[in-house]
């Protein structure tokens, strides 16, 4: 389940003493995105709110989406970076608190960022590289999930049943859109305490047929 790591996309080359340019742009964005939608925010804004000015903008970022497409590849980073964070033996000594600890892990970063998360995905019906990117994403959480259920069949912790890779597609879809629901605010969601524990709990069901998988060492 170790994510590989990804470069930033969306952005020109840093200079080397642009750093904090470059984090002023992102920080102004994430706190903007949080009060109106990408379409009402201009280039004059991000570039005022980071404190610098238009044209010194571009040497950094080459639009307003490039910005938001950085802005989420760091969110992914960071989701990434806090799964990785649940070793790979938990799977093996306490499966369900191995599944757990990853899903919770990816609901509490894109809930702490819950501004680029609905902005990227209102982004991804317009923006190819957005789209792109999210794919390329969920490919890549489909297929480790789809590793791990592999990995829990072969040790006999799991019973065989639907391929692992349409199992992981599934359940990393449905994922994504009850956090998003949620997120969003749209009706039906579910509540902002249950959401971990009922995936948790689907996760446990569709792999091992219960919730209680015994450790098979």
């Amino acid at each position: 389940m170790t994510a590989a790591a990804r470069p930033v996309r969306g952005r020109r080359a840093s200079r080397p003493t642009g750093d904090d340019r470059e984090h002023a742009i992102l920080a102004t964005a994430e706190r903007l995105l949080g009060e109106r939608a990408l379409r009402d925010i201009s280039i004059d804004d991000l570039a005022k709110g980071a404190g610098i000015s238009r044209p010194t903008f571009y040497f950094y970022f080459r639009s307003k989406e490039a910005v938001l497409l950085a802005l989420l590849d760091r969110v992914v980073q960071e989701a990434d970076a806090a799964a990785t964070v649940v070793p790979d033996s938990e799977l093996v000594t306490d499966p369900p608190r191995f599944w757990r600890e990853v899903i919770s892990a990816f609901y509490r970063t894109f809930r702490d960022h819950r501004p680029v998360t609905l902005a990227a995905a209102e982004a991804r019906c317009t923006n190819d590289e957005v789209r792109v990117l999210w794919s390329s994403v969920m490919a890549a959480w489909t297929d480790r999930a789809a590793t791990a259920i592999e990995s829990e069949r072969a040790r006999g912790a799991a019973p065989p049943g639907l391929p692992a890779r349409d199992l992981a597609i599934a359940l990393s879809t449905m994922n994504e859109r009850s956090m998003h629901a949620l997120l969003a605010g749209d009706e039906p969601a579910l509540a902002e305490s249950d959401v971990v524990t009922v995936l948790h709990t689907i996760w446990l069901n569709a792999i091992y047929q219960t919730t209680s998988p015994a450790p098979v060492v």
